[in-house]
C-alpha cells in the first residue's frame, strides 16, 4: 500500500497521460502481425528493464514477461496484454495512422499494451504492494489457432512465473470510455472454423445434365445450415453459425468441379460445441449426396469458451467500483459471441477477463477503428489498484 494508506486513484496516474498517449500512438504507427511482433516485444522489454523489472523474452515466440517483486508478501499476480495487429488497411486520416501497408491495430492491442506499460511504470515508482507481480505481454492473439497464449503456456509460463490469479482486459466499442464490464462464468464464445468442400463433376454450362453442379448444392447448403441452430440446438443455449466465404468457378460458361465454403461456428457450452460440429458435418455430407455430390469437411478447432472464475470476477468488479464508482461499472454484462485466447489461461489458473468501454468508435476489426486514448490512464490506474489490492502486505 501507499504510505498514506490509500490505493491508486485516477489522479495518481494522470501525470502519465501525455507519455502513454505518445507510446500508444507510436505502437499504432508501427503495427506487427501475429508471430511478427519483434519490434513491439523489444520496445516492451526495454521499457520494463528501464523501470527495474526482471525481464524474460522469447516465451512462446515474441512473448515478454516482466517481474517485479517487492516486500515479503507471498502472493503472486499475473496481468496480461496482447501485442499483435491485424492484416487490415487503415482508413483513418489521423497523423499517427499505420505506416505499415495493409497492417493496423484494428483491435486496440496497442492500447492494451500501453495501459499495462503505464501500470508497470507507475508501480515501479510507487512500489505500493508486497508480493510478486508478473506482467505478461503476449503475441499472436489474433491468429485463431496455435495462439500466443497456447504457446506461452506450453513454454512453461506458469511454471516459470507462478501466479495465484491472472487478469486481462479488452476494449469494447459502443460503451462509454471509462466504463468497465464484468461477467462470471461463460463470457466469450468458443470459435471453430469449418471448411466444407463440395466435389461435383465439372462440365459445360450448356449441358448441366451431364455434370454435377457443386454450386447448386453449395447454395442450397448455405440455407440448410441456417437450421442447425434454429432446429438442433436447445433454445436456451446460444450459438452462431456464419458462412463467411463461398467460392466456386472462374467462368460463366463452365460448371466448376468443386465449391468451397468457410464457416465460423461459435458457442458457449462444450456440449453444444460438439453438437454443432457433428450436425454440420452430417448435414453437409447428406445434403451433398442429395445432389449427387460429395462433401469433404475439415474442422479447425479454435479458442475454447472463456469462463471467468466467480471469486476473481467479483474481486475485479469491486476494484473497478472503488476506482470509478458504481455508475461506471456494468455487471453482469451480457455474454459476447467473440472469442479470445485468454480462455487458455483461465483453464490453468483462476482469473477474470473484463471489458473497458471504448466510446462511440468504429467496431473492432474495422478499418476505421481507433483505440480511445482517454482510456490509457483509466486502464493503467485500474491495473495498479488491482495489483495493490491483490498484493496487499
Amino acid at each position: 500500500m501507499k504510505s498514506n494508506g490509500n490505493y491508486t486513484e485516477l489522479a495518481d496516474v494522470a501525470p502519465l497521460e501525455e507519455e502513454l498517449t505518445a507510446l500508444r500512438r507510436h505502437l499504432h504507427q508501427h503495427p506487427e502481425l501475429s508471430n511478427f511482433e519483434q519490434h513491439t516485444a523489444a520496445l516492451v522489454a526495454d521499457k520494463l528493464r528501464q523501470w527495474g523489472y526482471q525481464v524474460a523474452t522469447g516465451i512462446g515466440g515474441y512473448g515478454v514477461v516482466g517481474t517485479l517483486q517487492i516486500g515479503d508478501g507471498g502472493k503472486r499476480l499475473a496481468l496480461r496484454a496482447d501485442m499483435d495487429a491485424l492484416p487490415i488497411e487503415e482508413s483513418g486520416d489521423h497523423d499517427y495512422r499505420s505506416r505499415q501497408a495493409g497492417v493496423m491495430h484494428a483491435c486496440g492491442h496497442d492500447g492494451h499494451t500501453a495501459m499495462l506499460l503505464g501500470a508497470a511504470r507507475y508501480l515501479a515508482q510507487s512500489r505500493s504492494f508486497s508480493g510478486t507481480l508478473h506482467l505478461v505481454f503476449q503475441p499472436a492473439e489474433e491468429i485463431g489457432s496455435n495462439s500466443g497464449a497456447q504457446r506461452m503456456i506450453a513454454d512453461g509460463l506458469f511454471e516459470r512465473f507462478p501466479c495465484d490469479a491472472i487478469f486481462g482486459m479488452h476494449n469494447h466499442p459502443g460503451y462509454p470510455a471509462g466504463t468497465m464490464m464484468f461477467r462470471s462464468g461463460p463470457f466469450m464464445a468458443a470459435c471453430d472454423t469449418i471448411t466444407i468442400t463440395l466435389h461435383g463433376k465439372g462440365g459445360h454450362a450448356a449441358r448441366p445434365h451431364l455434370a454435377v453442379d457443386p454450386l447448386v448444392a453449395a447454395s442450397s447448403l448455405v440455407m440448410a445450415l441456417q437450421t442447425v441452430v434454429a432446429r438442433n440446438i436447445d433454445p436456451t443455449e446460444a450459438a452462431v453459425v456464419t458462412i463467411g466465404s463461398l467460392h466456386a468457378g472462374h467462368a460463366a460458361n463452365v460448371i466448376p468441379q468443386s465449391a468451397t465454403m468457410e464457416l465460423s461456428v461459435r458457442s458457449f457450452n462444450p456440449q453444444v460445441r460438439e453438437q454443432l460440429k457433428q450436425r454440420i458435418s452430417q448435414l453437409a455430407q447428406q445434403h451433398a449426396a442429395g445432389y449427387g455430390a460429395r462433401a469433404e469437411v475439415d474442422i479447425l478447432p479454435g479458442y475454447p469458451v472463456l469462463i471467468n472464475h466467480e471469486q476473481e470476477t467479483e474481486f475485479a468488479r469491486q476494484v473497478a467500483t472503488e476506482l470509478l464508482g458504481e455508475q461506471q461499472v456494468v455487471a453482469p454484462f451480457p455474454a459476447i459471441a467473440g472469442s479470445e485466447d485468454f480462455a487458455y489461461y483461465l483453464q490453468q489458473r483462476p482469473g477474470c477477463f473484463m471489458r473497458l468501454g471504448n466510446g462511440d468508435s468504429a467496431m473492432l476489426h474495422n478499418a476505421a477503428y481507433d483505440f480511445n486514448d482517454a482510456n490509457l490512464t483509466v486502464g493503467a490506474a485500474y491495473w495498479a489498484r488491482l495489483t495493490e489490492r491483490f498484493l496487499t502486505a
